[in-house]
């Protein structure tokens, strides 16, 4: 680029989508362009200190936590972890039980910070707009510059006929129940898309898709392998890109502690994100099971770490640079985020997936259907169903070579620097 751009990237609260975000930004940073985030107050220093510019938002009124400094994204881990009990349930209950209330809370930090945005776009005056994020905010649809869309959740969300529908978890092979699915999301989504909508058209914004709760934009990059895309009867239009992968490069070195850095030996890595790791109950549960194995484990034991207690297997902490020790692993145990998934298949690395929430069923179900992992029952699994997986998995050289082979594909295509050309482009075109 002959000139420099500003980039203003509005990022999800969450490790998942800002993280894609810092992977994509770090490539613009470096190229010369000023990035600049809008994420959520609580990630307050932690963007600064790789070189972007920071001009946060509030979601909601500032509480005491916050004016102590908390951690980023506490909002919707206290959010998990006081609704964990809804995960029980079958995924078409869920929709108004739990993915009714998050839409709805999703809602209420847009109409909060739509003026703390519409300042941040008068100040930074960027060139270019990239939301990574499920909802609309209207102040970054009328500052007069092209909108990147980057949808970092399965790919689902962005719909067809001929695809299961997102949330669900059902086999893209077997159509049964996919009405039934739709037609309770309507039910249920209807009269709160309605209002939002009205509200998005208020302030100056276009109208919302039917039933959608975010814009296309100029430009739209999703975020998942070919390997483990699915087949549209309605082919996205030339604005949609697809990146098989976007991990970021901005993660620290990991060096294996001495507990379980000996020679040889298979070696796991388990984590249910920031945001499914709040079930400390869960976690401490997969972590017994796994006590009683052979393996070694390196675990990423989230914002309650001091109330998990790890095996002389394992090692672990609150937070892990999680691009840097998928790759030293034979497997990954994971709560199937797409950002993790694509992680998984960009380093080559089969999954055992314990879904919780959102897109997470979607993908275990998408990993086990392609024969690129297991899904296994996240709360009532037994034991031995998790020794099988493991056995399975660990044992099965044609899926190794197979992942290894699709690995180099993923990685030759450099999805953080192709998703960077094509912002570039946005920002002049």
């Amino acid at each position: 680029m002959s000139e420099p751009l500003t980039v203003l990237f509005m990022p999800e609260s969450a490790y998942g989508p800002t993280n894609n975000c810092i992977g994509i930004g770090d490539v613009l940073r470096r190229r010369g362009h000023r990035v600049v985030f809008a994420a959520e107050a609580s990630w307050k220093g932690r963007l600064e200190s790789l070189g972007f510019t920071e001009d946060l938002v509030d979601l909601a009124p500032p509480s005491a936590d916050a004016a102590a400094g908390e951690d980023a994204g506490q909002f919707w881990k206290e959010f998990v972890r006081d609704t964990a009990p809804e995960f029980r349930k079958p995924t078409i209950e869920q929709l108004d039980t739990w993915i009714r209330p998050v839409w709805e809370e999703l809602i209420s930090g847009a109409r909060y910070c739509q003026s703390q945005l519409t300042g941040i776009v008068e100040r930074a005056r960027p060139d270019v707009i990239v939301e990574d994020n499920v909802i609309a905010f209207p102040a970054l649809l009328t500052a007069g510059v092209p909108f990147v869309r980057i949808v970092s959740c399965n790919p689902l969300e962005v719909k067809d006929p001929g695809i299961p529908p997102a949330f669900s978890g059902y086999p893209a092979a077997d159509r049964d129940g996919w009405q039934a699915f739709r037609s309770e999301y309507e039910r249920v989504h209807r009269p709160v898309w309605a209002e939002f909508n009205a509200w998005v058209i208020e302030q100056g914004a276009p109208a919302l898709p039917d039933l959608e709760f975010i814009h296309e934009g100029a430009l739209n990059l999703y975020v998942y392998p070919e390997l483990a895309d699915y087949r549209r009867t309605r082919p996205l239009g030339s604005s949609w890109h697809r990146l098989d992968s976007s991990v970021r490069q901005t993660d620290q070195k990991f060096v294996l502690p001495e507990a379980v850095a000996g020679p040889g030996g298979t070696l796991i890595y388990f984590s249910l994100g920031s945001l499914g790791s709040a079930d400390v109950q869960l976690v401490q549960r997969v972590i017994n099971c796994l006590s009683c194995t052979p393996y070694r484990y390196v675990v990423s034991k989230g914002p309650l770490h001091n109330e998990i207690k790890l095996a002389p297997n394992m090692t672990g902490a609150e937070f892990l640079p999680q691009t840097s020790v998928i790759p030293l692993c034979d497997l990954v145990i994971t709560h199937g985020g797409n950002n993790t998934i694509a992680e998984c298949l960009h380093f080559g690395k089969p999954t055992i997936v314990l879904p919780l929430f959102w897109d997470q069923y979607d993908n275990a179900q998408r990993m086990q259907e392609l024969g690129l992992g297991i899904r296994i029952d996240t709360y009532r699994f037994t034991d031995a169903e998790m020794y099988d997986a493991l056995g399975q998995l660990l044992s099965d050289s044609e899926l190794r070579d197979r992942l290894a082979g699709a690995a180099a594909t993923i990685q030759q295509r450099d999805g953080i620097r192709k998703a960077a050309n094509l912002i570039e482009q946005a920002a002049v075109t």
